[in-house]
């Protein structure tokens, strides 16, 4: 059996932020209302456990790649300062 449900006097923000959710997740307003009240009252929340075994089951690798990209960001941040303070020497005249 199923019962409607009926929501008044919704702010044109938020409608306007449900609509474009529903167009990314390629749903009806209805349909991403639903996605939305399933997951909320959905009871398959994970404790830790469970989460880090089932990533080990999708191998999914949770490693150390954010570390590797700050590390690069870092490493050309530096590489451009020190080209800069280069071109500063170069463009001042000599005394």
């Amino acid at each position: 059996m199923s019962i409607n449900v009926s929501l008044k006097n919704v702010p044109d923000e938020i409608m306007q932020r449900l609509r474009q959710r529903a167009t990314t997740n390629h749903r009806s307003v209805q349909g991403e209302l639903m996605a939305i009240l399933e997951e909320a009252t959905s009871s398959t929340k994970l404790s830790v456990d469970q989460a880090d075994s089932r990533l080990k089951e999708l191998r999914l690798k949770t490693g150390d790649d954010s570390t590797t990209w700050i590390r690069e960001l870092r490493n050309v941040q530096e590489e451009n300062e020190w080209l800069k303070v280069k071109l500063l020497k170069r463009s001042q005249p000599f005394s």
